[in-house]
């Protein structure tokens, strides 16, 4: 095994649509959602898993070999095949390398095609060797990506076989799966039952699992390389039925994506790859694998980083344009949901972080001289001036200006701030009145609505007051978190969170003095920071949870009391190089002292990526999603922006 990774580690390759294939390093797949082609079909929504995995194995004089272990009920690992993993690399795709009982020495690899749900793997022979055969068997399923699948006579196990291209159609109403391989098939259908999925069982949720193996794949790989292509019919379109053709695609699409992926110029800009996604004729940025699509609010902070840090300015443009006509009331929605219904507008802060990233978005392309239609400008101008004047007079939720200046939210039932579980009806964070990172994100609105229209200079003005003047905790030398707690005018909640910091670092404006902005960001630094992001609560707060462990309601419960949040990263840093006033020398010992311990993430979890949560506590294990967009946007934009 690579010294950068252990087993349990996870990678991911996705399609460019919000499909994708995932597994782990050892090859035992732990979730639900780890799939060798996952394919969505109104990208990124819709997503189902048609192939889970496969069984591999390896015949040699000396005897039958695994290459392919998994996870049985009640617990059991069989066969063998991880015990023979030498070694894996994650770049620029997963491989891995095979070392057998004999001695003889076999690469996997597999990467997905991007634009097109197609999965290639090749397993190669190291060192030439006589009467070495490798067979393969796929596990199919067809079911929606959040459910599982079990033994049913519904299951279709036959096969279109036309020369080495062979279809599947296990049920009605979904795509067939196409295969394509120098092999030759043999039907065997069967069932496998009781795949356990570890990671399912400790979240307290369904685990087990059956699917449907309809045949054998058998290669000879001592006269050559052993392809096997699978996608959705129509993707492996072009290659005509014989061995040979069937190489040489593998070996056009592996140069293809070899090529494109050395246009990043790192790891860290092809990780960002990976959220960018089509929706509809338009881009959007998924906000995290296995499990998430598209969130408005996750949307606008990872584009900061995954775009705008790495100079994906049209991706940003086409991202924002597309997002402007859907301002409604004052709101952008907050979640498309995966069935069609109406969208979400559960937020108050998305529609405000996309005026934040639209402003920067607008000067850095005038700094790049990227050019930027009338129409474009006027479209992203003119959501700024609705969002704006859509919060001034009022909105869902109780979103108002009140006459302070300051921005008010919520009614109960509703989680409308990123610290938003909800566990049936209990709303673990409601957050009802004037949050303290909504004042924030709301002042700078009306200072960027300000260089647009003067009316809402006064507004900023009033408001700047109200804020400093309301929110000071004096006692604590902080910020409270809510004041005018569920509407009650002169009431403050002085709980110690992380949320006080886009005060003074995350947005373009300092809203504090440089006495007060220093306090709250020692006191954050002291009570908040672990080497992977800050804690949604401080240790000795009511309700401090430290460990997202046990069921449901447990983890939900636990996800905003203490658990460690890696994307509030970014503000933070920035906060602590603005009260030592941006110095080279600064930014020096920033990069040792806190962006050094969190790039040692990327080997800890989702290989290359960054996870959505982490344990408030050692060994702060990563946890929630292994692969979280915001998280690597705020990295990605430390990295590129800040600490530049």
């Amino acid at each position: 095994m690579s010294s950068s990774s252990d087993s349990a580690a996870e990678w991911l390759e996705t399609d460019g649509l919000g499909g994708f294939a995932s597994g782990t390093v050892s090859g035992i797949r732990t979730r639900r959602y780890h799939a060798l082609l996952l394919a969505a079909l109104t990208p990124p929504t819709g997503r189902f898993v048609l192939v889970n995995g496969f069984d591999a194995w390896v015949q040699t004089p000396a005897g039958s070999f695994s290459l392919t272990s998994h996870f049985y009920a009640p617990d059991v690992v069989h066969p063998d095949g991880a015990t023979r993993i030498k070694t894996f690399v994650p770049e620029p795709w997963p491989r891995w390398i095979y070392r057998l009982d004999d001695g003889a020495e076999i690469e996997q690899e597999l990467f997905v095609r991007n634009g097109a749900p197609l999965v290639a793997l090749r397993w190669r022979l190291i060192s030439p060797r006589d009467n070495v055969r490798l067979s393969a068997r796929p596990f199919l399923s067809g079911r929606d990506y959040h459910s599982l699948h079990h033994e049913n006579p519904a299951f279709r196990f036959d096969a279109e076989v036309d020369g080495d291209h062979v279809t599947w159609r296990p049920y009605d109403g979904l795509p067939a799966i196409a295969s394509a391989a120098n092999a030759r098939y043999t039907p065997q259908p069967d069932w496998y039952r009781n795949f356990l999925y570890e990671e399912e069982r400790a979240r307290g949720l369904d685990c087990v699992e059956d699917l449907a193996s309809p045949g054998i794949f058998n290669w000879d790989l001592s006269r050559g390389d052993a392809v096997w292509l699978i996608g959705t019919a129509g993707e492996l379109h072009g290659s005509s039925p014989d061995g040979g053709s069937t190489l040489e695609r593998f070996r056009e699409l592996r140069a293809a994506e070899e090529k494109r992926r050395k246009k990043f110029s790192s790891p860290l800009e092809r990780a960002a790859d990976a959220y960018m996604v089509r929706r509809g004729e338009g881009k959007t940025i998924v906000a995290g694998y296995p499990w998430f699509t598209d969130w408005g609010r996750d949307t606008f902070i990872a584009l900061r980083g995954l775009c705008l840090a790495t100079g994906r300015l049209a991706d940003a443009r086409d991202i924002l344009v597309q997002w402007a006509g859907a301002v409604s009331d004052g709101m952008l929605p907050n979640r498309f949901p995966d069935r069609g219904a109406e969208p979400e507008f559960n937020s108050v802060d998305a529609s405000l972080w996309y005026v934040i990233v639209v402003h920067e978005f607008l000067a850095l392309a005038g700094e790049r001289k990227f050019k930027l239609s009338s129409t474009d400008r006027r479209a992203l101008e003119a959501a700024i001036e609705k969002i704006l004047s859509g919060y001034a007079h009022g909105t869902r939720y109780k979103i108002r200006m009140d006459d302070d200046g300051l921005l008010a939210a919520g009614e109960p039932g509703v989680q409308l701030t990123w610290m938003d579980a909800k566990i049936g009806d209990w709303v673990v964070t409601p957050r009802i009145g004037k949050p303290v990172e909504i004042q924030a994100l709301w002042l700078n609105s009306l200072w960027i609505g300000a260089q647009h229209s003067e009316r809402w200079l006064p507004i900023y003005e009033r408001a700047l007051e109200s804020f400093q003047r309301r929110f000071w905790n004096e006692e604590r030398s902080c910020l409270f978190d809510v004041v005018d707690v569920n509407h009650e005018r002169g009431t403050a909640d002085p709980s110690l969170r992380p949320n006080q910091i886009f005060a003074v670092g995350g947005l373009p404006l300092r809203l504090l003095q440089t006495e007060r902005a220093r306090k709250v960001v020692e006191t954050v630094e002291k009570s908040l920071l672990t080497p992977t992001g800050l804690r949604s609560l401080a240790p000795g707060e009511p309700g401090y949870t430290p460990r997202y462990i046990g069921g449901v309601r447990e983890r939900d419960g636990a996800y905003h009391q203490g658990i460690a949040w890696p994307w509030l990263m970014g503000g933070f840093v920035e906060g602590w190089l603005r009260v030592r006033g941006d110095s080279v020398e600064a930014k020096r010992e920033a990069r040792e002292k806190f962006l050094t311990p969190f790039l040692q993430h990327l080997d800890q979890a989702g290989l290359g990526h960054v996870s959505e949560i982490a344990d408030a506590e050692p060994p702060y294990t990563p946890r929630g999603c292994p692969f979280q967009a915001w998280s690597l946007g705020e990295l990605l934009r430390l990295d590129r922006s800040v600490l530049a």
